[in-house]
Formats: C-alpha cells, sequence, structure tokens
C-alpha cells in the first residue's frame, strides 16, 4: 500500500483517508496520479502512495458522497477529477481534527519534545 524509506507502514497506515481529504481540501480538483505525486513532492519522497492504495480509497470517498467525479478528455487520456462534496469538506475538517488531537495525545504518552532527536 505504501513505499515508505523513512517511516514504518505502521505509522502511517490508517492515514491515507486524512492525506487525500486535507489534499482535495486545499485544491479545487485533482486527479488520482496528481494526489500520488503530490505527496511524493510533499514529504520529499518520504511517503509514496501507489495507485493501488489510492483509487479502491476514492472510490469508496466516492459512494459515501464525500466526492464527486468528473471525466475530462485529455489528449487521448481520459482523466477523472475528483472533487469534495460540502460533505466531504466537513469530513476533511474532522479528520485533521481527530489527527491533531491524536498527535497532541501520542506527544503527552510518550512525552515527546519537538525537534528532539532519538536515536
Amino acid at each position: 500500500m505504501y513505499i515508505c524509506p523513512m517511516y514504518s507502514s505502521e505509522l502511517i497506515k490508517g492515514t491515507l483517508k486524512t492525506i487525500v481529504l486535507k489534499l482535495l481540501s486545499e485544491t479545487k480538483q485533482m486527479y488520482g496520479y496528481e494526489i500520488t505525486q503530490k505527496v511524493k513532492a510533499v514529504t520529499e519522497s518520504k511517503i509514496v502512495i501507489t495507485e493501488g492504495a489510492l483509487y479502491p480509497l476514492l472510490h469508496q470517498l466516492e459512494a459515501e458522497g464525500v466526492v464527486t467525479t468528473e471525466t475530462v478528455n485529455v489528449g487521448k487520456r481520459i482523466r477523472k477529477y475528483y472533487t469534495l462534496t460540502q460533505t466531504g469538506n466537513e469530513k476533511a475538517k474532522e479528520k485533521l481534527y481527530e489527527f491533531a488531537e491524536f498527535i497532541n495525545t501520542m506527544n503527552i504518552l510518550l512525552d515527546l519534545k519537538p525537534n528532539m532527536k532519538y536515536v
């Protein structure tokens, strides 16, 4: 599902939905490959999302009414663009809040200090 040379898959498992919702909340629309490349670029290749992990999630989000799709012909290719619905925007905010709270809880639980090197 993920190729992550920096982090174990244990650490990033379950974050794909939050990542995708956040990216879509920042842009009007994105297509699948664009999402994978944005994550790779922003994380400096520390997180690489495969299409095999991404597309089932996008289909699930569409079935739940969280995203809508628009098919566009681009040259000889057909691109499927994903856009958050109003429900999707609300879900994105919920997931981001949930993840931020989780990070805060882990900081308390593990007594982590910012920019501390753990070796």
